[in-house]
């Protein structure tokens, strides 16, 4: 378990007492898992966004890697129709009425272009946090017999964190490199990064999560 400075050895140690922070099993069936690499969040010119470039390009080794092993990959995007953001029908849009902006058809809702996704890549539409609330993903890595799933994409305190507990929680090992994840502040990103790896993944390298991916090539 690791606090990268923002958590001091008197925390480290009481998490540590409870016994949280084991290393989780690498499987030998991954997916990769892009978690709302979409405009709205990496650019900044949208109000739901920021400048995730440097997630952007570290997410593009992720993808590149898994294509070459023949990982499945699959994509996610947060997407509302005009009904949705406009009414009252969606309980989140109370909350976080910023995106509201993430209607079908508008350019906050599409892949960044700069990801090299390709058309054999999965893609799973969204309503809320988790990749996993009322999508099919649980079903298709059933369907795929996957084990273990590497986790990118944003925001790393939102969207991210609740993939990665909804994922172990379908009971599944989970791997989040922790430059190809990214925040609207560092506060809040660093927070997860620590409670994920605390509680529910390891959070690791880019290069070690790329030589994970690529074994599958050496299977």
């Amino acid at each position: 378990m690791r606090g990268d400075g923002l958590y001091g050895a008197r925390t480290q140690a009481t998490y540590a007492h409870a016994g949280f922070g084991a290393r989780v099993p690498r499987g030998p069936a991954p997916a990769l898992i892009v978690v709302d690499l979409t405009r709205g969040f990496t650019e900044a010119g949208f109000p739901s966004g920021s400048d995730l470039s440097d997630v952007v390009a570290a997410a593009a080794r992720l993808l590149g890697a898994a294509h070459a092993a023949g990982v499945p990959v699959v994509c996610t995007s947060i997407e509302y129709t005009d009904a949705e953001a406009d009414g009252d029908s969606v309980a989140w849009l109370r909350k976080a009425t910023g995106m509201r902006g993430l209607r079908v058809g508008r350019e906050a809702v599409a892949i960044d272009p700069r990801l090299p996704v390709a058309e054999t890549d999965h893609r799973v539409v969204k309503k809320g946090a988790s990749a996993f609330s009322g999508t099919g993903l649980a079903a298709l890595l059933a369907g795929l017999r996957v084990d273990t799933v590497v986790v990118c994409g944003a925001t790393t305190s939102g969207c991210v964190r609740a993939t990665v507990v909804d994922a172990v929680q379908s009971g599944l090992n989970v791997l989040v490199p922790r430059e190809a994840v990214g925040d609207r502040a560092e506060g809040p990103h660093e927070a997860a990064l620590f409670d994920m790896d605390a509680k529910y993944g390891d959070v690791v390298g880019l290069d070690d999560a790329v030589s994970y991916l690529r074994q599958r090539n050496d299977d």
